[in-house]
């Protein structure tokens, strides 16, 4: 009897992270307290199916593209409503978009073309950057963790500054703590787009000499 990939254990906390996802959409506008915890407790899921995954022996490519896609979705939602909040930040926020979408993209296409199982199942004996980022779990966590809190904090300040702490509302405080971290984490996806342009260009000119070889 054939396995229902479907119903795999990550993958339905995959589906579980979407329907938070939409109700944080939903509420964004108008509910910061609803949109923030159910936008912070689907990105939380995302370590939590990884590791079902690993546990259940239940990897897939299905859930792998769920997953990506679900984040690059939720990010991006995400800054469409700090672009219609902060509209002088606009251009960076879209920069950021556009970086986000095209380095992901370009990656995972080249991982792909390569016959990798993961977008994560990079040549690490490639560039040290990737290296570390996708084989220190705690350095790939607080990346990513403090790239989604930066942007979620600038979400909640557009309501409230939060309690005060130091002389300062917690909220931007763990803004200014995660900026660097964002900073970082977009320089990382340069560095994605920049290995998998490579790839896809290396594997161009194998195609090519293959062919004026036959």
């Amino acid at each position: 009897m054939s396995e229902n990939v479907y119903l795999f254990i990550p993958n339905i906390i995959g589906y579980a992270r979407i329907v938070l996802a939409l109700i944080s959409f939903y509420y964004m506008p108008f509910d910061h307290v609803t949109a923030t915890w159910t936008y912070l407790l689907s990105g939380l899921l995302d370590a939590v199916d990884g590791h079902a995954a690993r546990y259940f022996g239940q990897s897939s490519k299905f859930g792998a593209m769920l997953d990506q896609l679900t984040d690059r979705s939720a990010t991006m939602c995400l800054l469409v409503v700090l672009s219609y909040f902060y509209p002088r930040y606009m251009f960076w926020f879209q920069l950021s978009m556009t970086i986000d979408i095209v380095c992901h993209w370009m990656h995972l296409h080249s991982s792909t073309m390569k016959g990798s199982s993961s977008h994560k199942a990079i040549d690490l004996s490639g560039n040290p950057v990737l290296r570390l980022y996708y084989t220190s779990r705690p350095v790939l966590f607080v990346m990513c963790a403090g790239n989604e809190l930066f942007y979620a904090m600038l979400y909640l300040l557009h309501f409230t500054s939060g309690p005060t702490i130091l002389f300062i509302g917690l909220w931007k405080l763990i803004c200014i703590l995660c900026a660097p971290i964002s900073l970082a984490k977009t320089a990382i996806s340069l560095i994605h787009l920049y290995a998998a342009s490579e790839n896809i260009v290396a594997i161009d000119v194998a195609e090519r000499r293959a062919a004026k070889a036959e």
